[in-house]
């Protein structure tokens, strides 16, 4: 049976996407709307019980005499750690892979930052260009992760170039190793993008070859979704008159409910109100950005035969070395040292633990 509303209640259901997207002009406006919509739903926690005195904060420390090391983490602790310390609202629930790790520093037994790892997005433009053609699923699955979340802790990205560490650390044996065994693969091809897109100019990813490759823009076509109550309220509008309109355990539920809403609004509006609808639809647009994606290979010259199906034989490329864990983080350490002494120097060192709250003054791109 076709779903359908009636005018009135699609005329309600466009005056919601109208009213909301409406009050921002700009990416971060909305970005911080979708992180405060995030912190309401987070519990507060007891006096002195907070997992913010699990993150590093010695800023005397240097680089060269820190011991680090990559560990994994239960779901809880990771999911909340991250939703305090990144400016970016996190996905609680995703299908498919799903590797969440957090680098640690020994010595203070604290959280320097977080990496989460997962299947790889369907079509990626850059991607599809650089492999050659949309690669075949399967094989692509078996061969390729994505990094869908690095981020350091606060002041620590800032003082010590803690996004690169994580970044180079995402391209490491040791935890290519780890997906391989997790999931039974055989990778040969990492890959993750920019979280600001076209609103910097610059990546905490760029610099850093020959561990990641900037290799293009991906597109932006696609509608930013409501967040918090106003989605919920609109979710359970329409589903009270359609019933479930995307099945409970599908991928990208909150993304495809949003298209299914826009989908039947469509179909039931006409003349200046379809047009009004259409044009609010495509301003929102406008507040997504084309991100730009980076590829690491992991030192494996042959990595585009791999994932496209060719071979499933390894052959190690010169710098194959480079990617393990001691070599990463020595390369780090060298840039680490230069800019932290410098800020020493300069009194420009940060001291004070970035951490969200709803009355956190952070800026939201950093």
């Amino acid at each position: 049976m076709v779903k359908t509303l009636n005018k009135n209640e699609a005329l309600h259901c466009a005056d919601v996407f109208n009213n909301y997207f409406g009050q921002f002009s700009r990416i971060d406006q909305y970005m911080r709307d979708q992180k405060m919509a995030q912190i309401e739903t987070i519990p507060a926690p007891l006096p002195g019980m907070g997992l913010d005195s699990d993150m590093f904060d010695d800023f005397t420390m240097s680089p060269e005499v820190m011991d680090l090391e990559v560990v994994e983490l239960d779901n809880h602790t990771w999911d909340t750690c991250i939703n305090m310390i990144s400016s970016h609202s996190n996905m609680v629930s995703i299908p498919g892979k799903a590797l969440k790790l957090a680098v640690k520093e020994k010595n203070t037994g604290k959280f320097v930052g977080f990496m989460r790892f997962g299947s790889p997005v369907i079509n990626c433009k850059p991607r599809n260009t650089l492999l050659g053609n949309v690669p075949e699923l399967t094989s692509f699955n078996k061969t390729a992760i994505m990094g869908f979340v690095i981020v350091p802790t606060q002041p620590f990205g800032f003082n010590y170039l803690g996004g690169k560490l994580l970044a180079a650390l995402c391209c490491s044996h040791e935890v290519r190793e780890k997906l391989n065994k997790k999931y039974d693969m055989n990778l040969v091809m990492f890959e993750t993008t920019s979280l600001y897109g076209n609103s910097k100019s610059a990546s905490q990813y760029d610099g850093m070859k020959p561990m990641l490759r900037y290799k293009g823009l991906t597109d932006s076509d696609f509608i930013p979704m409501i967040h918090g109550k106003p989605f919920k309220d609109l979710q359970n509008y329409v589903e009270s008159r359609t019933g479930h309109l995307v099945p409970e355990n599908a991928s990208s539920r909150k993304l495809k409910l949003t298209n299914a809403i826009i989908g039947l609004v469509k179909r039931t509006l006409d003349g200046d109100d379809l047009k009004k609808f259409n044009t609010t639809i495509t301003n929102a647009k406008l507040l997504t950005e084309r991100k730009r994606y980076y590829v690491s290979n992991y030192g494996i010259e042959n990595y585009i035969d791999i994932v496209n199906g060719k071979t499933d034989k390894i052959v190690k490329a010169q710098n194959y070395d480079r990617f393990y864990d001691n070599e990463l983080i020595e390369w780090w350490r060298k840039l680490a040292t230069k800019r932290w002494t410098k800020l020493n120097e300069d009194g420009r060192l940060r001291k004070d633990l970035e951490v969200w709250t709803k009355d956190s003054k952070i800026d939201i791109i950093r």
